[in-house]
């Protein structure tokens, strides 16, 4: 359970450096770079988080982003809507090493805010469920 602490200390750290460049409306490619450098350790803190509390919390031992996010449907941390949204949140992270494709930065971006706040719901609720 301390491990499970220690990362959630760290993901509401990295969610919260990732919210104060999220919300930009017109980021110079230098900010919308960061933001997407913040993205991409925010969740990977969030869903290593999610994989300890799975197991710590559920008895679930579950390795893999996709099948974390899929669990975390089933447990109530996420509905279905925000599943899809989780997922399709793996697959931009996957292509963040592509930053320097433009369109592939433009596409990234332009689900950053409703990353950011998916993120921000999901340190939550863990940490609601564990107190």
């Amino acid at each position: 359970m301390e491990r499970f602490h220690q990362r959630l200390i760290s993901a509401e750290k990295a969610v919260s450096t990732f919210g104060q460049i999220a919300g930009l409306k017109e980021p110079s490619d230098i900010e919308r770079d960061a933001a997407i450098q913040r993205f991409e350790y925010s969740f990977e803190a969030c869903w290593k988080t999610a994989e300890q509390y799975l197991y710590d919390i559920e008895g679930l031992d579950i390795g893999s982003p996709k099948g974390v996010i899929r669990c975390c449907r089933d447990v109530k941390l996420f509905n279905d809507k925000e599943t899809v949204t989780a997922l399709n949140m793996v697959n931009d992270r996957n292509l963040t090493t592509h930053t320097y494709n433009e369109s592939v930065a433009e596409k990234i971006y332009a689900d950053i805010e409703t990353y950011y706040h998916l993120l921000k719901q999901w340190v939550g609720r863990m940490n609601q469920r564990a107190a």
